[in-house]
């Protein structure tokens, strides 16, 4: 497999330090609000790469942080006059319920940074005795840049270039511009935590994802992923820390999505077009949104609009009928045992798995592997559909490998138990009632009945194998 590394702004193959084993890291979310479908992109992308390296037989272990003491919680927190756990727990229940609806699997571990605090202040400790970090009059401490000689290489910025936008804000007390806050000294009426070297305080927002790596994962992993956004400063700064105090290389393989656009517009509160994932799905559905994120090469710009996101919608509901189809036929067929003819089909359609394959080694190319499977699909739609007598066997291979290869990017795997249909006796019942009239060819009758249908929103199908029934 290739992938693009943002810290040599090239495609290599992928080799992890320990053969079969994967340590991944990916930035996760601060927990003062609901996360919006800027958000959501990240999330979706390397939960697909976590499952397609597991798919591929890779034990993966997957570490996504929460960030739970930051301005903005704090802040939160204190207009609504609680503590900043409240805040912090809230949002990360919201977190799950959004990210289950998405699809996006929990991580292997998903630590706070408020249960990080012994590692945070020990990465910290570390770099203030080895003079890369300095505590100022303040109590707060900063990193010194200019002491890690290779700070600018993941951003691919010249150290000259970046100390030309950089400036000293209001109350900080720093020895150069481009240095940055690793631990903050308490303000009146905000959390803080003891320290050794004395400046009781919170963390700064980059230091807690260094600790959280060694912590979880060790001093080198394999991936540190992310959106572009975080690109500089959060990651470049992780990696100076990391590398200043661990005297090693941080992570060998950097990924970074792409922006997200809104009707081609930088999402903006003051825009109006800043939209929360729970509102999006309320109008689309979560899956909509997961197939719209993967539509696209995860590295290039993606547009969200209503015409893009109904589009998806579209496609995901024919992915749905022709997997719907394909286990109507199969539990109306018979034949144990495949044709010769239908041996041979499958050999072909054992062609998308390996283009799907092919797509997904190159840079995790999803665009490409749903080609593959819209691709296979229309194969599979079209030999049942001219082999109306196909086999049982046949017909559950052709299943086997759709469901293997939607597995992957998890999607078209949700159920709606039809059985379960409050209304399921009485579909059934007309659905008869209809057959006997087509029998007796009282179509006048057959077709009030399948009016009385729809207008309870059931859809039917006729086929040689029976009548079958969907809800929409």
């Amino acid at each position: 497999m290739k992938l693009f590394n943002t810290l040599t702004r090239q495609k290599e193959e992928f080799v992890p330090i320990t053969p079969g084993e994967i340590k991944m890291y990916s930035c996760g979310p601060t927990v003062y609000n609901f996360f919006h479908v800027g958000n959501a992109r990240p999330f979706i992308v390397f939960d697909v790469l976590r499952r397609y390296f597991e798919y591929r037989g890779y034990k993966v272990n997957f570490v996504q942080n929460f960030t739970d003491i930051d301005d903005k919680v704090i802040n939160k927190a204190n207009d609504e006059g609680v503590d900043f756990n409240v805040i912090a727990d809230r949002y990360i229940k919201e977190y799950y319920t959004d990210a289950a609806g998405l699809g996006v699997n929990k991580a292997t571990c998903h630590p706070r940074a408020t249960e990080t605090m012994d590692a945070i202040i020990g990465i910290v400790e570390t770099l203030l005795e080895n003079g890369h970090a300095y505590l100022a009059e303040n109590g707060d401490v900063y990193f010194r840049t200019k002491s890690f000689p290779e700070y600018g290489k993941l951003s691919h910025q010249p150290l000259e270039d970046l100390q030309a936008g950089a400036r000293i804000g209001v109350g900080e007390l720093k020895e150069d511009p481009m240095d940055f806050a690793v631990w903050k000294a308490a303000k009146p009426g905000e959390p803080a935590w003891d320290t050794p070297w004395g400046s009781k305080g919170r963390p700064g927002w980059h230091i807690e994802c260094s600790a959280m790596v060694n912590k979880y994962l060790g001093k080198t992993i394999d991936i540190h992923s992310g959106g572009l956004d975080l690109t500089f400063p959060h990651h470049e700064n992780e990696i100076a820390q990391s590398e200043c105090a661990n005297g090693c290389t941080f992570a060998n393989y950097w990924l970074h999505n792409g922006f997200l656009t809104i009707d081609n517009e930088k999402m903006s509160k003051s825009k109006g077009n800043f939209f929360m994932v729970r509102d999006a799905a309320k109008m689309f559905g979560y899956e909509t949104i997961r197939m719209f994120m993967l539509s696209a090469h995860y590295r290039t710009p993606l547009n969200y609009s209503e015409d893009s996101l109904n589009m998806n919608k579209v496609s995901l509901a024919r992915l749905y009928e022709a997997r719907n189809n394909l286990e109507f036929r199969i539990e109306k067929a018979a034949g144990d045992a495949m044709t010769a003819e239908e041996t041979a089909k499958l050999t072909e359609l054992s062609a998308y798995k390996q283009k799907f394959i092919d797509a997904m080694d190159d840079d995790l190319n999803t665009a490409d592997a749903m080609s593959a499977i819209f691709e296979l699909t229309r194969e599979i739609n079209a030999y049942s559909g001219a082999h109306q007598d196909a086999t049982k066997a046949f017909l559950q291979a052709a299943h086997a490998l759709f469901m293997e290869l939607t597995g992957v990017l998890n999607i078209v795997q949700q159920r709606e138990d039809a059985a379960a249909d409050p209304d399921a006796e009485k579909i059934e019942g007309l659905i008869a009632d209809r057959a006997a009239a087509k029998k007796n060819k009282d179509f006048a009758a057959a077709d009030r009945i399948r009016d009385e249908l729809l207008a309870m929103g059931v859809t039917i199908k006729d086929t040689r194998q029976g009548t079958q029934w969907t809800r929409g």
